[in-house]
């Protein structure tokens, strides 16, 4: 063991007393830490020494002892040894014991704080350290057991709301989102929707969140969608329907009209004596298909459009044609 003083190894004086000798030790150990240090001999040399002068001055026996006999009150013994009533706390750094850098059986339990609850559970810091609470000997702390140099934090992950078109939640397809970064960064990302994607559907794009600390993975980020209304389309599970106006005339005697689809427009055929609010299905124009469900339905809803105003010739044929086709359409209404 070095023949060095263990008060100005701390650099406190002779009657400084237990807290101010914990408070400039915690100083010096921070100062020299290997992991602070990496490869530095000196500071690894410095970092043993101090631990060493901390082990006898926090020791009330070892240090009267100390004060009394200096280094020969210790001959025979290692006077950086384990105190009594310390944690048996052992690092082996890179690689087995007694292999590595050299730090094996050192005596972290001071380093560290006080071990909280029964039996040795949990693990803290002591409030006095200069207002730093557990931050960098937890941090130390998870380090060396992680085996790393530093810890690392997957990125957070975030939602962005993102409202696409009516059509394209039905057939899918791209589109775009713009997302705000760190430093004010606009950032523009294709999203790929597949088809029948619903308003409230979630979209997940890994590693598309904020990145990690260190080389960590970046977090997801998760699409909320709102689908966009259509101004005449509307959906009902697999299937769409879609309003057609018909004229009274195509209504009693039949036509042939064209309707819009989401595959453009299609020739419909109205059978004579259609009712307003009755519906024409044409089958697979609906959802398309996906995995085992198959595709929806548009189905096509007349809606008879009466005339505001007729002029008298009209008002008498309609007279003539009530007579000639009496009707009682609200038969058992009551």
């Amino acid at each position: 063991m070095p023949e060095r003083d263990y008060y100005e190894v701390l650099g406190v004086a002779r009657d400084a007393t237990p807290d101010a000798i914990k408070k400039a030790y915690r100083a010096l150990a921070r100062k020299f830490h290997p992991d602070v240090n990496p490869g530095d001999k000196t500071a690894e040399s410095k970092f043993k020494e101090v631990q060493q002068a901390y082990d006898v001055l926090s020791d009330a026996d070892k240090k009267a002892k100390y004060d009394r006999f200096g280094d020969a009150a210790f001959e025979g013994m290692a006077a950086a040894g384990p105190r009594a009533g310390a944690s048996n706390f052992t690092f082996h750094f890179g690689g087995e014991p007694g292999q590595g850098q050299g730090y094996d059986n050192i005596d972290f339990s001071q380093f560290f704080g006080h071990m909280g609850g029964a039996g040795g559970a949990g693990a803290g810091v002591d409030e006095d350290d200069e207002g730093h609470g557990g931050g960098i000997f937890e941090d130390l702390l998870g380090r060396m057991r992680s085996g790393r140099p530093g810890r690392t934090r997957p990125g957070r992950s975030t939602e962005a709301p993102l409202s696409i078109p009516f059509l394209t939640a039905v057939r899918g397809g791209e589109t775009t989102i713009e997302l705000q970064r760190g430093g004010g960064k606009t950032e523009t990302l294709v999203v790929k929707i597949p088809p029948g994607v619903e308003t409230g559907s979630k979209l997940r794009l890994k590693g598309r969140g904020e990145p990690g600390a260190r080389g960590a993975p970046a977090g997801d980020l998760t699409i909320v969608i709102t689908v966009e209304p259509h101004p005449y389309f509307r959906r009902e599970g697999r299937d769409l329907l879609v309003d057609v106006p018909i004229t009274v005339g195509e209504a009693i005697l039949g036509a042939k009209v064209d309707v819009p689809s989401p595959e453009g427009q299609k020739s419909l055929t109205i059978p004579a004596g259609t009712s307003s609010g009755q519906k024409l299905r044409l089958r697979g124009l609906g959802l398309p298909a996906s995995g085992s469900k198959p595709a929806g339905d548009l189905f096509v809803v007349l809606k008879v459009v009466v005339p505001k105003g007729v002029d008298d010739e009209s008002r008498k044929l309609i007279e003539e044609f009530s007579r000639r086709n009496p009707q009682t359409p609200r038969a058992g209404l009551w």
